[in-house]
C-alpha cells in the first residue's frame, strides 16, 4: 500500500531522545511492581501523549502498565491487532543520565563516543557495514542507550501518531500495550487478555531490521544452595564445612566448552551461572536453563543434580538444595495454530519489497508470554543494535521501517478480513 503521507522521522526522533532519557532500569532486587519509578514516569509521558494525539481508551492501570486504541477506519467486522513493547531498561548497564548523540548521516567506520575513550568497532558490530546514511543515536559511553526497547515505544507511538493523522488509511482496531519490567521476566505479569481484546499481536522489540521471529528460548532459573557449617576458623580443623567453598567447586564442574553462553550461538542451549552470593555457612548461586527443545531443560536440571551430588561427595558434610522455577516457553509451540500471523507479517516485507528473515530469539520477550497466553505475538525488529551494553545504538531509519511495515500490516490484516 502506499501511505498518504511518509513517516515523520523528525518527530520519531524527537520522541526516541525524549524517552530514553527517562531512567526506565528494572530492579530485580525490588518486590515492587513496576521495579523502578522511572517506568511510571514514562507511562505517565506517553498516556499524556496518546491523550493529546486522539487515542481512545487510554490509561495507564495502577500496576503501571498503559493501554490506548486506535479506532478502526473500515466499517467491517475486522480483527484488532495489538502492538507492545516495554519501557523499562535493562540493569546490566548504567541506565540513568542517558546522554544520546544523534549521527545525522552515518558515513561509516568506527564511532568513537564521548566518554572513557569508547569506541563502537565496526569489528565487533559488523552490521555496521549496512547503515552508511543511517540516522544513528549512540550513547556518550557512560550508560546504555535504552533502545530496547524505547526504540519500540518509539516506533509505536509515531505509528499510532501517524494512523490518527491519516484516517484514509484501511485498517481494523488497534490496541497499544506497554509493559514494565520485561528484563526481568515480569512483563506479561499482569497482562488481562480480555481487556487486550485482540485477535493477534505483534511486539517491537527487535535487532536491525527486517527480522521476524517466532520462536525463543523455553527458560527456566534454577537457585542452588550449599548448606555448610562455621565456626571460628581458629578451632575450624576437621568442624568447619564451607559451603562457599563446595559452592565454588561445583560452579567449576560445570560445563564450559559445551553448554555455556560463551561457547554456544544458533539454535544450541546453555545453562548459565550468572549470580553467586553467601559465605562459609550458606551460599546460594543462581543458574538460568535456556533451550529451544523444551524437553531438554530437564535434562540440563538432571546435569545440575548429578553434579551437585558428586561435589557433596567430595566435600562431607555440604548439603546442596536445588530448586528450579518456571520462567517463559518457546512461543513457537503456541504461534504454530495460528500461522496467518507470522504468514501475514513476511506479506508486508514482500509488499514493501523488503527482506525478510525468519530468527529464532535466544532469549524472550513479552510476547512468548503473550503467545502462551492464548494470544500469538511474534517479535519484530526495530533497529535496536548492542543492546545491554555501554556501546548500544539504534537507528531511527530502521525505526521508520518498522512503522512503515506495521502500517502494512495492518492493512493486509483489514484486507484479508474483507476478502
Amino acid at each position: 500500500m502506499k501511505h498518504p503521507s511518509p513517516i515523520r522521522t523528525d518527530r520519531l526522533l524527537e520522541r526516541f531522545l525524549r524517552y530514553v532519557k527517562v531512567g526506565t532500569a528494572a530492579d530485580p532486587s525490588c518486590n515492587d511492581y513496576p521495579s523502578s519509578p522511572g517506568q511510571l514516569e514514562l507511562g505517565k509521558i506517553l498516556t499524556e501523549e496518546l491523550k493529546a494525539m486522539g487515542a481512545q481508551d487510554v490509561e495507564q492501570d495502577a500496576r503501571g502498565l498503559v493501554w490506548a486504541t486506535i479506532p478502526a477506519t473500515v466499517d467491517a467486522d475486522v480483527p484488532t491487532v495489538l502492538f507492545n513493547s516495554h519501557v523499562d531498561t535493562s540493569p546490566e548497564a548504567p541506565g540513568d543520565n542517558v546522554a544520546p548523540q544523534v549521527i545525522e548521516s552515518y558515513a561509516g567506520g568506527d564511532i568513537p563516543l564521548a566518554k572513557y575513550g569508547r569506541v563502537i568497532r565496526v569489528a565487533d558490530s559488523p552490521e555496521l557495514a549496512d547503515l552508511e546514511g543511517h540516522c544513528l543515536i549512540t550513547t556518550d559511553g557512560s550508560t546504555l542507550l535504552g533502545g530496547d526497547d524505547k526504540a519500540g515505544v518509539a516506533a509505536i507511538m509515531e505509528m499510532a501518531n501517524h494512523l490518527l493523522e491519516n484516517p484514509t488509511i484501511p485498517h481494523g482496531p488497534v490496541r497499544i500495550l506497554f509493559t514494565c519490567d520485561e528484563e526481568i521476566g515480569l512483563g506479561a505479569k499482569h497482562m488481562d487478555l480480555d481487556k487486550a481484546g485482540a485477535d493477534a499481536g505483534y511486539t517491537l522489540d527487535g535487532a536491525g531490521h527486517g527480522e521476524l521471529e517466532a520462536e525463543n528460548f523455553s527458560a527456566d532459573q534454577i537457585v542452588v544452595r550449599a548448606i555448610g557449617y562455621n565456626i571460628h576458623p581458629a578451632i575450624a580443623k576437621d568442624r568447619m564445612k564451607n559451603a562457599l567453598r563446595a559452592l565454588s567447586a561445583f560452579i567449576a564442574a560445570l560445563p564450559t566448552a559445551e553448554l555455556s553462553p560463551e561457547t554456544t550461538d544458533g539454535k544450541q542451549g546453555f545453562l548459565h551461572p550468572y549470580d553467586l552470593v553467601g559465605g562459609v555457612g550458606e551460599a546460594q548461586c543462581k543458574i538460568l536453563l535456556r533451550d529451544f527443545d523444551t524437553a531438554k531443560l530437564d535434562v540440563y536440571e538432571t546435569l545440575i543434580r548429578s553434579t551437585a551430588q558428586d561435589t557433596e561427595a567430595k566435600f562431607p558434610g555440604i548439603k546442596f538444595l536445588i530448586d528450579r522455577s518456571r520462567q517463559y516457553r518457546n512461543m513457537a509451540d503456541f504461534i504454530a495454530k495460528s500461522p496467518q500471523v507470522v504468514r501475514f507479517a513476511q506479506e508486508a516485507f514482500e509488499k514493501l519489497d523488503r527482506s525478510c528473515e525468519l530468527g529464532s530469539i535466544r532469549g524472550g520477550t513479552d510476547g512468548a508470554q503473550f503467545s502462551e497466553m492464548g494470544l500469538a505475538t511474534p517479535n519484530l525488529s526495530v533497529g535496536q543494535h548492542n543492546i545491554h551494553s555501554v556501546l548500544e545504538f539504534a537507528s531511527i531509519t530502521e525505526m521508520t521501517w518498522a512503522i512503515e511495515h506495521a502500517v502494512t500490516l495492518l492493512d493486509i490484516w483489514q484486507s484479508q478480513a474483507r476478502s
